[in-house]
């Protein structure tokens, strides 16, 4: 199977010269967390990440956020070698060009339903690579956000005084139930006037970056109060293809994975499960 086969063809993107207020419209409405970065001529310039932005918080011009030489790869190329690509390089987005010119763009999600098919039996244990860092569901939302920077995680497993998983909690989790109105923060930074076309989903892609921007403290709310409960989980036994499936399913980024005594042992994340098609 080639990387055509799985692409999104007609990938949404961004040109040069451009601005931070464009990409965080591109962003916010059609609920992406990344975008090529084109010339006129329709060549692939670089790539932009929302991770980007947050790193240059008070940078304007999308020449300065966006990562250059970006790895690419052409639509005859294998999806093995996608898989290895996206792996080894930490790749969330890979863009596929074919004479220079971007024709599509391939992400771990556009994997699940291949590697659902291929009824692989083995255990999902042997691909995870990812830390897991749980937290303890007191913790306020200012512990959580600094958990997630220094652990270099978008996700963590919510335990109780028991050690027992009670819950989930991503980074956009943080803020749904923030002191900022999701409206508000996309005016503030000046690409409120299509707001009522945009979903709260979309809208939390950003709300990192405005708090970033505004110097705005996150609550001390308890993780409980924006988690959510009673995740789905599966076993360190389950196989690879059935992990697949509940996160196509589910559309789901990560699964905590437990033991026989139902204790939490790991995390695995979309992007970890490409290993299945790349080894």
């Amino acid at each position: 199977m080639k990387l055509k086969d799985i692409m999104v063809k007609d990938a949404v993107s961004v040109k040069l010269p451009g601005n931070r207020t464009d990409l965080l419209k591109l962003l916010v409405m059609n609920n992406l967390t990344g975008v090529p970065v084109v010339s006129d001529k329709g060549t692939l310039d670089g790539f932009v990440t929302r991770q980007d932005i947050y790193a240059k918080p008070d940078e304007e011009q999308l020449a300065l956020v966006m990562r250059k030489d970006y790895p690419t790869l052409e639509p005859k190329d294998s999806i093995e070698a996608g898989a290895k690509l996206m792996l080894d390089n930490n790749l969330h987005h890979l863009p596929i060009v074919q004479k220079e010119k971007l024709v599509g763009i391939v992400t771990p999600a556009d994997y699940l339903a291949v590697i659902e098919k291929m009824n692989l039996e083995d255990p999902v244990e042997d691909f995870v690579r990812t830390p897991c860092v749980p937290v303890y569901e007191g913790s306020p939302l200012t512990v959580v956000d600094t958990l997630f920077r220094v652990g270099g995680v978008v996700a963590a497993p919510v335990l109780n005084d028991e050690g027992r998983l009670t819950g989930i909690v991503t980074d956009r989790d943080l803020f749904k139930h923030s002191n900022v109105d999701g409206h508000t923060a996309v005016a503030d930074l000046g690409i409120g006037e299509d707001e009522n076309a945009w979903t709260w989903e979309g809208i939390r892609n950003i709300m990192k970056l405005y708090y970033e921007v505004k110097r705005i403290k996150l609550p001390k709310t308890p993780v409980t109060d924006v988690m959510v409960e009673d995740p789905i989980t599966i076993f360190r036994k389950t196989s690879v293809s059935e992990a697949a499936r509940l996160m196509r399913k589910h559309d789901f980024g990560q699964l905590p994975i437990r033991n026989s005594e139902d204790r939490l042992i790991a995390m695995i994340y979309e992007l970890d499960i490409l290993a299945a098609i790349s080894r």
